[in-house]
């Protein structure tokens, strides 16, 4: 800082905030006049309202003013009265701040200060103005506040009025010209020292690129900013808020919830802005919304409203009580719906004063009460005044438009209406998804179109179409899996931190096993790792089809073309009931089960009943029958008895029945049988092209009994039939060897130890000599092995996510291309799994498919299923 120019110390509190602090200290220490005093004092409550206390900064401040006053300085006392007035807004004390930016404008205009002085107090008052949700007003005053500061050439504050002008056309929905806004005040800050300004630049280029859809970008762009601010030392609240806008929109509720309460925790640790309290709470609300909770939505959407009351914040508690409305819908016992129509319905007049982008959603909300009260006149008001943003807009946003389309139509009975809106809204997902590459969410990002197609399917289900059914059911189950997988780029960075994380949880594992203290600190380790790989994949961007995808109007032709002599079941839930379309004969045909809740229910208890025969040497076979026909009665029901003798069967489960112990079922344990997350997925498989050679991998991992003894005989067989065998033995079995070995092979087999994480799929592992082998390093193989078996327990298992899709191992294999897959969904007796093991590539080496050599080998086990094609 130079001693001959004081202001400089303002200049360096965003820019170098540990060097202003200790030059503000030094100043004061110095014993300077008030003037300059008053400068630190400024500094001082800067530092306490951005990174501190807000008690202390207006403490600070108030200090600050009365010292510019004492100095005869116009301009200065004006600077810092406006600063003040900030600090007590985001305090909560609306009035008392505001009232201290009017007096600050007047004062500039009363004692003629200097036009930039002037220009930046207007700024500020555009900041509070905006914060309160007055865009109007805000507007007004950057119109002056932006042209005076560039012809004053003060290029920082100049980039911050047009940073803030670009936030506030955002609110009014206009992107593109925020997006311009954005861009200029990048560009003005490339050549200054101001890192905390330019960081925030990164921060609003990710802003707008979300809210253009590109969510990758907006990711990876918010991540850039993170790190810079994290360098800086600041706490960046509303980066927070932004982020978790994105998760949202990219189907990560969970995610999204976690870090707003992560930045509420955080805020009430620092005695933060009371206003960041309130905006925080609303996002959270909105995460636990979307994620399926909402009674915690309404109490944080509730808590919100009550905070942006009493900061007289009439835009934002608008919102927040949209989120509450919209989670009192939600409640299966939602009271008195009369009023709460009459308050939807005032609630959307209110949000369309107010100039939000988001009125449709009020008018949707507005609409379902009234369909639910039966009252079509009104629905069809605000349901048509919702259906508009189809037209406009994210493409999030046009689907929820459609959305309200087809529940006109439904309402109406116009059938071609209603399938015609659903099938536009699913192509505006479908066009949103692509711009992903990572298979997670394209996975999540499909929730939004759930119930576009239970309208559809109901219509269907309602009329008779069982083989229209069978096409809207496929048009939205394991969708992700259609998509081919992005060939992975060479990211260096990416295969340290997987290289980074098996070491970590390798340690992890030995200081678990010797008991030692460290546990807890490699532990966070793993965490931390893991969410820096996670991040990172979902950064990929995706690839563009060069133009939508043709869609087969005759798939199920297609599909029962295929089947030949074979059957396919494909299990379909709507509305709480469970119906099976049995395809073969060139028919489709529909069954109805039973309830989804007993099915359910039903899956569990097998699973865990197996879970503790799978310790018992000899399992009471009576019981396993039992056990399976009470399953069977529950996942079938009719469709049970009309199999037919042995002939081949495909099941095709709803997600969350994928965990099902297909081989207990009695009509299925001596039938070869494939289980496929869709009958897509299963056609697909079905047509991968075989590698040249015939390369086989058989791998030993650590830790795992009879391991030797089955790789082994495994070997034998094969060399007997002359084929390549490439065999990794235990000490040698490592993620790159094994990874190196597997790629583009004919069959693998992997005898490996696993674990499922339910809460994160793709880190569902095979533990290797080197640590875990993870979905995310197998998404990493160039070409999949065309058929893989994995003897472990619970490798097959996947998890259900967004609206019928899966992410497991098993998945990213088979969006990567292999065709089959044997894996266990229930724990796995490792010493009768050897001679299932034996028996099945026996049958593989004489040319059976997986099913027919599974179903050959199998006996009495009831842990294994062929996955894919078979």
């Amino acid at each position: 800082m130079s001693r001959e120019d004081p202001h400089d110390l303002l200049a360096m509190v965003f820019a170098r905030p540990r060097e202003a602090l200790a030059a503000a200290r030094a100043l004061l220490a110095d014993g300077r006049g008030p003037y300059e005093s008053s400068i630190a004092r400024q500094a001082l409550g800067i530092l306490h309202r951005e990174f501190g206390d807000l008690e202390a900064a207006i403490g600070e401040l108030r200090h600050a003013v009365r010292l510019a006053r004492r100095s005869g300085s116009a301009d200065r006392e004006t600077d810092v009265l406006a600063t003040l007035g900030i600090a007590l807004l985001q305090s909560g004390r609306t009035r008392a701040g505001l009232s201290a930016l009017d007096q600050a404008a007047a004062r500039a205009d009363g004692t003629r200060a200097d036009g930039t002085t002037r220009a930046r107090v207007l700024f500020r008052r555009a900041g509070a103005r905006w914060i309160l949700g007055r865009h109007g007003p805000a507007l007004d005053d950057l119109r002056d506040a932006v042209p005076a500061l560039l012809a004053a050439r003060d290029t920082v504050w100049a980039a911050r009025a047009l940073t803030l002008r670009g936030h506030v056309q955002l609110a009014l929905g206009a992107v593109q010209p925020a997006d311009a806004d954005f861009r200029t005040a990048q560009d003005m800050l490339g050549p200054t020292r101001q890192e905390h300004d330019s960081a925030v630049a990164v921060q609003n280029r990710g802003v707008a690129a979300f809210r253009t859809g590109d969510l990758p970008a907006a990711l990876t762009l918010l991540d850039e900013a993170e790190r810079r601010f994290h360098a800086l030392g600041t706490p960046m609240f509303d980066l927070v808020g932004d982020r978790c806008a994105v998760l949202l929109a990219a189907g990560l509720a969970r995610d999204a919830l976690e870090h707003a309460d992560g930045g509420l925790r955080l805020l009430a640790r620092l005695r933060g802005q009371a206003t960041r309290r309130a905006e925080l709470l609303l996002i959270a609300a909105r995460a636990a919304l979307q994620s399926g909770d909402p009674a915690t939505a309404g109490e944080r959407a509730g808590e919100a409203r009550r905070l942006f009351a009493r900061q007289h914040r009439a835009w934002w508690s608008e919102h927040a009580r949209l989120i509450v409305l919209q989670a009192e819908h939600a409640t299966p016992d939602a009271p008195a719906r009369r009023a709460a129509l009459g308050e939807a319905r005032r609630l959307a007049a209110r949000l369309a004063g107010l100039g939000s982008p988001e009125v449709w959603q009020a008018h949707l909300v507005a609409g379902r009460i009234a369909l639910a009260l039966g009252e079509p006149g009104v629905a069809e008001r605000h349901l048509a005044r919702a259906a508009d943003v189809r037209h406009k807009g994210p493409a999030t946003s046009r689907a929820g438009g459609w959305l309200a389309e087809a529940l006109r139509a439904e309402a109406a009975g116009e059938p071609r209406r209603l399938l015609h809106a659903c099938r536009a809204g699913l192509a505006l997902i479908e066009e949103h998804r692509l711009t992903f590459g990572s298979s997670e969410l394209h996975a999540l990002a499909t929730a939004q179109g759930a119930e576009l197609v239970t309208l559809a399917q109901r219509h269907l289900l309602r009329v008779g179409r069982p083989r229209r059914l069978l096409a809207w059911t496929e048009r939205w189950r394991a969708t992700s899996l259609a998509v081919p997988a992005v060939s992975p780029p060479e990211d260096g960075e990416l295969l340290a931190r997987l290289a980074a994380l098996r070491q970590a949880e390798h340690l992890l594992a030995q200081a678990r096993q010797d008991g030692a203290a460290s546990a807890a600190a490699l532990e966070r380790d793993r965490s931390r790792l893991e969410s820096r790989v996670r991040s990172a994949t979902l950064q990929a961007k995706g690839r563009s089809r060069g133009g939508r995808e043709r869609r087969d109007d005759d798939r199920t032709g297609r599909l029962l073309d295929a089947l030949g002599g074979g059957r396919l079941a494909e299990l379909v839930a709507v509305d709480g009931t469970l119906h099976v379309l049995l395809c073969g004969d060139g028919t489709v045909r529909r069954h109805t089960a039973g309830p989804m809740d007993r099915a359910v229910a039903e899956v569990e208890f097998a699973r865990s009943r197996l879970r503790r025969l799978a310790y018992e040497r000899d399992p009471d076979q009576g019981e396993l029958h039992d056990l399976g026909a009470r399953l069977e009665r529950a996942v079938l029901g009719p469709v049970a008895g009309l199999l037919g003798e042995q002939a081949p069967l495909v099941v095709v489960p709803p997600s969350t029945l994928h965990t099902t112990p297909w081989g207990l079922l009695p009509s299925l344990r001596r039938r070869p049988f494939t289980v496929a997350p869709s009958a897509g997925a299963w056609l697909r498989a079905r047509s991968a092209p075989r590698p040249d050679g015939g390369r086989t991998v058989l791998v030993r991992g650590p830790g795992v009994a009879h391991a030797d003894r089955e790789v082994r005989e495994i070997a034998r067989l094969y060399a007997q039939a002359g084929r390549e065998v490439s065999l990794l033995e235990a000490g040698r079995s490592t993620a790159p060897a094994v990874l190196a070995a597997i790629d583009g092979s004919l069959l693998a087999h992997l005898a490996a130890h696993g674990t499922f994480r339910a809460d994160s799929p793709l880190f569902s592992s095979l533990h290797l000599d080197d640590g875990p082998l993870t979905g995310y390093d197998l998404e990493r193989l160039r070409r999949a092995p065309h058929h893989l078996v994995l003897s472990s327990c619970d490798s097959g298992q996947m998890a259900a996510v967004g609206a019928d899709e899966l992410l497991g191992l098993a998945t990213a294999l088979l969006r990567l291309g292999t065709a089959g897959i044997v894996a266990s969904v229930v724990p796995v007796n490792d010493e009768t799994a050897v001679p299932v093991m034996l028996g099945l590539h026996d049958g593989l080496r004489r040319g059976l498919g997986l099913a027919e050599a599974l179903c050959r080998a199998r006996g009495d086990d009831v842990s294994f299923i062929a996955i894919g094609a078979g």
